[in-house]
């Protein structure tokens, strides 16, 4: 073994060698298991991974499972198919398996193995032994494990993974060499075949995978910042929750300094955008930063918490999560859906609860808006794929052809889940894209199966983890899935949901993508995602808490400008990650800005963006800007970068131009006012930037008023058009 860039202790590796050498030394001289031996020297080799045989429908005529999911597919398709050519037992050197896997044979992945090595070897002796499936009380792989799996680097530093493999009849193997290793970020820190990591120049964090025979297991790996910052510094930082504390907990261990509170200014923005979903107008920014209370954000918050804006801009949110494709489930399902799901926000109902009914949705399409849910999905395995995403953020989708690749969920956990819907069932006219105008009835048959694609077998329902028992068995099987999902012993529930509000606020999710928490996807911050979600359920699955919890928390409210130590932090939330305005919040700015209402095909006059109920709505700019495809299914994702697009749009578009020019817009109202210049120009910043010009920028800009005489309107007219195309207008700080 080499030891030299092991971080681990003399003791610690005295015994793995011992175990290491008894293990191995044991299983040269007895005999070899196809699963437990043959198997993982294929997947060290690539022979089954997804650009090999482990595709869907394997390279020239050999298929094996992927990564070896499946130890009887793969043994019969080495031994049996082909008509057995595969091996040759009377001359097993001569076996097609070690001759192409040798290029003594053409074989289009080239030589795999080497004579001498001791995988060939392994392959040879299980051929000599008669190819058996397996033998007379063959130990079963029980766990894996990396010896050490939190590492703390200095740049351009090597160290060592140690993975150690425990087997049912006690013994243990080290697997470090056949381990396939891979980092979320090789940047930060890579990793070779044989588990040594190299860390890179810079600071940051990653994660790194390690994965032996569909068992799983990651590490942790930090460069820290170089300079020593004093515990002192951090111990005297304000706190106001349990957040700041956990964030500054992480912040300490990565040696980085937070940025500074923002601005009044900032602050009031960022919490109407994310609150509600708009800008100040100009009176209520002005009203913010003249008042003199001590508690003036906590006043702010707790009101825009109970505003009716509120409701449609955090509907949204969920609308664009749930709301299928209208030309496939029809204009009337979308619109009961829509008005179903705000109405959920309106009536600020319990997480838990709006889960529950829609997991649980029988009735009319055309009365009870949440069925729609099983109009648009309406097969068990469509359902199982969005339910576990949605709900429980375990992407599932991979295990409905074979074991995940990342994670441990296999074939039969995911159609005993999808099993739950099997008796879903639908009455009605059905689906007759691009209309299905007609109403359907959703609900719970007598009877429904679904069996397992391999085997054929019929399988229970069964979640994919502890219990959900159904007491009786003509009951809906669902209530049973809604009351596990909802279940405070089931973490991923919570988790999921305050990652995706999290993701809202401040930027970024705790775990990218939100709805996919994975061991090897983890947390930036664990502790502070399994706070937020016990938070969550003490507080009975309040969103509005849940939300006040996280804007009232000083890291909330931290600026967003950059710091020395900071500049290139993006995980630990050490500033406000500033992002683009979404689709529907700049519409609206746009239309409050310029004091011109909207005018969309199908919505009534004066609606508002976020109110927007079907993306058959017309609209290049929401389209520009990023809002979801219609034709694309749930949960549907949003572009959150900038493109050279949007800018040209903001600068060439006749729309914005004729809104700005408006007899009846904002520049009009002022050009034909008594207000002097300066009054304007205050007037223009708090309602585009929601602060008041600096003194530079008051006496340019009223400057340039006085100058244009009879061209009053049109300079202001110019002010705007350049205030608007500014990104202080487009990008919250």
């Amino acid at each position: 073994m080499d030891v030299a860039s092991s971080k681990l202790s003399g003791r610690r590796l005295c015994c793995l060698v011992a175990v290491w050498m008894a293990a191995t030394g044991a299983r040269a001289n007895g005999p070899v298991s196809f699963e437990l031996d043959v198997q993982p020297i294929l997947t060290s080799a690539g022979c089954n991974a997804g650009a090999c045989h482990g595709k869907q429908r394997g390279q020239n005529g050999f298929q094996l499972s992927l990564l070896g999911f499946d130890s009887d597919f793969d043994f019969d398709a080495i031994k049996r198919q082909a008509r057995g050519r595969r091996l040759f037992p009377s001359a097993p050197q001569r076996s097609l398996l070690l001759q192409k896997a040798t290029a003594e044979l053409p074989h289009g992945g080239g030589k795999r193995l080497e004579r001498d090595s001791r995988p060939y070897q392994v392959l040879l002796s299980w051929i000599e032994q008669g190819a058996l499936r397996e033998f007379a009380n063959e130990p079963r792989l029980q766990r894996v494990e990396l010896v050490e799996s939190s590492f703390v680097f200095k740049p351009g530093e090597s160290l060592a993974l140690r993975t150690i493999a425990s087997y049912s009849d006690g013994s243990q193997r080290d697997v470090t060499r056949s381990t396939t290793y891979l980092s979320n970020d090789a940047s930060i820190v890579s990793v070779d075949a044989v588990g040594t990591m190299t860390a890179g120049d810079l600071p940051g964090e990653t994660a790194i995978m390690a994965r032996y025979m569909n068992h799983i297991c990651v590490a942790n790996a930090v460069i820290p910042q170089s300079r020593n910052v004093p515990e002192e510094f951090y111990s005297s930082l304000p706190r106001q929750n349990f957040i700041d504390d956990l964030v500054y907990a992480k912040l300490q261990k990565t040696s980085i300094k937070p940025s500074g509170p923002a601005s009044d200014a900032s602050f009031m923005r960022r919490v109407y955008t994310d609150l509600i979903g708009r800008l100040p107008s100009a009176t209520e920014a002005r009203e913010f930063l003249d008042s003199e209370s001590e508690h003036r954000r906590e006043s702010l918050v707790a009101e825009l918490l109970e505003r009716p804006e509120y409701v449609d801009h955090w509907a949204s949110q969920w609308a664009d999560l749930l709301r299928p494709n209208p030309y496939r489930v029809g204009i009337k399902a979308v619109l009961n859906y829509d008005n179903w799901i705000r109405q959920q926000f309106r009536d600020n109902v319990p997480y838990d609860r709006f889960v529950k009914q829609l997991v649980t949705a029988k009735g009319s399409t055309w009365r009870n808006g949440s069925v729609t849910l099983y109009r648009d999905r309406r097969s068990p395995d469509e359902m199982a794929t969005l339910v576990s995403q949605l709900f429980l953020g375990i992407r599932l989708e991979c295990a409905k052809c074979h074991h995940h690749p990342f994670e441990k969920w296999s074939q039969q956990d995911f159609y005993q889940f999808a099993a739950y819907f099997s008796r879903v069932d639908h009455k009605g006219t059905g689906l007759s894209p691009p209309i299905s105008g007609g109403e359907e009835t959703i609900f719970v048959a007598g009877k429904g199966q679904v069996k397992h694609p391999v085997s054929g077998e019929v399988l229970q329902p069964r979640p994919l983890f502890g219990t959900a028992d159904i007491d009786d068995p003509s009951s809906d099987p669902r209530e049973a899935l809604a009351g596990w999902i909802a279940s405070p012993e089931n973490d991923y529930f919570a988790r999921v949901q305050v990652n995706r509000v999290w993701a809202l606020l401040m930027g970024r999710g705790l775990v990218e993508p939100v709805d996919d928490l994975r061991s090897t996807n983890p947390a930036t911050n664990p502790e502070l995602l399994d706070a937020l979600a016990t938070h969550f359920e003490e507080v009975g699955y309040d969103l509005k808490a849940l939300i006040k919890t996280i804007v009232q928390s000083r890291v909330y409210a931290l600026s967003s400008s950059p710091t020395e130590t900071n500049i290139g932090d993006r995980l630990n939330y050490s500033r406000h990650y500033r992002h683009r305005l979404g689709a529907e919040v700049l519409m609206d700015a746009v239309a409050d800005i310029t004091q011109t209402p909207h005018s969309m095909r199908g919505m009534p006059s004066g609606s508002r963006a976020n109110q927007v109920w079907t993306h058959r709505v017309d609209s290049f700019f929401l389209d520009t800007f990023g809002r979801p495809d219609e034709n694309q299914d749930p949960p549907c994702e949003r572009t959150p970068d900038s493109t050279v697009t949007q800018a040209l749009h903001l600068m060439n578009s006749a729309e914005l131009d004729r809104r700005i020019k408006s007899d009846s817009g904002r520049a009009a109202q002022l050009a034909k006012s008594e207000m002097s210049p300066e009054e304007i120009v205050n007037e223009l910043y708090l309602a585009i930037f929601s602060r008041y010009p600096s003194e530079q920028e008051l006496q340019y800009a009223a400057e340039l008023l006085v100058k244009s005489g009879d061209k009053r309107r049109e300079t202001i007219e110019d002010l705007m058009w350049s205030m608007m195309n500014a990104p202080e207008c487009t990008i919250q700080n």
